[in-house]
């Protein structure tokens, strides 16, 4: 397993069974959706499953081609309690990549108020590419020898070259036509033909970190079709270069980083309170024998945050295990990346001084998370759906945007980007605490996103909540 994808494991179910769905094609006229019960799979309770339905719909692979090959896309549901009241279809855009929207609708239904689970059908999908919608796969050997991202040399960063293309033909061969067409372009007519589908005119749709680059690209394609929208830690595909991009990151994780030591500095139940953290986390980075594994353990536990775990951790010092090469199929979610973005590298002079740089600005964080989204689409073709300004015209209701003001991941500027890219068309509602989602950091964010979801009551510009103290 990879580095990315360890840290992912026990978040994203990607099995590929698809036991009570029905597979139906979707016409460009009048498709309609033939909604079965989803069934209980793995280690779901079959408790929480109950009164979900499931279906699939065919798709074209290439929607520039749709008269090409197709593919299976797996959508869930869950319709209003209250159907005298209902307001209409809420599609859910799963974040990651690699997030399923299926498991969220049969398993996960916490995500989402009362007051949205009475008012509307709830709806999502496993997007192309991810888990039973023919989800990428590759061979779990090969994947287990992805290089780190900190590149130490030149033969290495021609080696992660060599092995990048390697690995790409082999998940191409494992995943079949797909594996060329997984970019959020694709996803977005996608999201449209499972409106068609479902009968509606116009749907909600809240997307949830990578979400918000389908939810954002979806009105800037199809604003006629948006009854409302709500991007939540927002990721802004716009940035220029590399560069920038990984700056933005890194500076982030930095910050999310700093509020940790802050809070165990002025608590005294803090496993490492009255300790100098910084000196600690650098002797940990200087001892481990894969410092950018460990710095993704902690990328993700400032998420909740999970900030007594995280000084737990750091007070045991953890180390990297020792795991058995696997065998077989793997999946690889993060492909996608490849296809959305364009962040080139020239040779490994730039990839040095950008590494030199990051740990100069970032001394604690100099290892983002999405450094690996450079490293892994070196030597990469040109991306499908490259970054680009929104452009969002026409709009019914202004586009709801919500970001925390410490968020480790989709840091807060990138929100107010976003923001002023759409202009008239984008309202920010400002979280004023920690962790990357803010829907369920407090009942001010809940409450003032489902006012604008159900009743389209747009907040007024500027709008913040109060930060409620992490528990974790």
């Amino acid at each position: 397993m990879t580095f990315i994808q360890r840290a992912l494991t026990g978040a994203v179910v990607l099995g590929v069974a698809s036991a009570g769905i029905t597979t139906i094609p979707a016409s460009a006229t009048t498709p309609r959706v033939h909604w079965t019960d989803c069934k209980p799979e793995g280690k779901d309770d079959p408790a929480k499953v109950k009164g979900s339905q499931c279906a699939t719909l065919r798709l074209p692979v290439d929607w520039r081609d749709p008269g090409g090959p197709t593919f299976d896309l797996a959508i869930a549901r869950r319709t209003a309690k209250v159907p005298s009241e209902r307001v209409g279809v809420l599609v859910f855009g799963p974040g990651g990549p690699g997030d399923s929207g299926v498991d969220r609708i049969k398993t996960g239904m916490s995500r989402f108020s009362a007051n949205l689970q009475d008012r509307f059908d709830i709806v999502s999908f496993d997007p192309r590419g991810i888990a039973r919608s023919n989800p990428v796969q590759c061979s779990a050997a090969l994947l287990a020898k992805q290089p780190s991202p900190i590149i130490t040399s030149n033969a290495d960063f021609r080696a992660t070259i060599s092995y990048n293309r390697q690995l790409a033909a082999d998940c191409r061969e494992n995943t079949g036509p797909l594996y060329d067409h997984i970019d959020t372009w694709q996803t977005v007519r996608d999201v449209d033909a499972v409106r068609r589908a479902l009968g509606e005119s116009t749907i909600s749709f809240h997307g949830s970190s990578y979400g918000t680059v389908l939810g954002a690209q979806y009105a800037e394609t199809y604003p006629q079709r948006v009854r409302a929208m709500v991007l939540e830690s927002v990721s802004d595909h716009s940035s220029p270069s590399t560069r920038a991009f990984l700056d933005d990151q890194a500076s982030a994780s930095q910050d999310s980083f700093d509020e940790f030591v802050k809070w165990c500095d002025a608590t005294a139940s803090c496993s490492l309170h009255g300790r100098d953290i910084h000196a600690l986390w650098a002797d940990l980075l200087a001892r481990s024998a894969d410092p950018f594994k460990l710095s993704f353990t902690v990328f993700r536990m400032l998420y909740d945050p999970k900030w007594s775990a995280l000084a737990d951790m750091l007070e045991e010092q953890a180390t990297a295990s020792t795991e058995a090469t696997p065998t077989g199929l793997a999946p690889n979610p993060l492909a996608v990346f490849c296809q959305d973005w364009n962040l080139p590298v020239k040779d490994y002079r730039e990839y040095a001084a950008h590494l030199q740089r990051l740990a100069r600005n970032n001394p604690d964080m100099r290892y983002p998370g999405q450094l690996m989204a450079v490293s892994m689409c070196l030597g990469a073709p040109k991306a499908n759906n490259p970054q680009h300004v929104l452009k969002v015209r026409g709009l019914k209701t202004p586009v709801l945007l919500a970001n925390a003001i410490h968020d480790p991941a989709t840091g807060y500027n990138w929100a107010q980007s976003v923001q002023r890219q759409l202009g008239r068309s984008g309202v920010l509602l400002t979280y004023e605490g920690w962790g990357h989602g803010s829907y369920n950091s407090s009942p001010c964010m809940q409450s003032t996103i489902d006012n604008y979801l159900i009743a389209r009551n747009v907040p007024e510009r500027g709008s913040s909540c109060a930060a409620v103290p992490p528990v974790g």
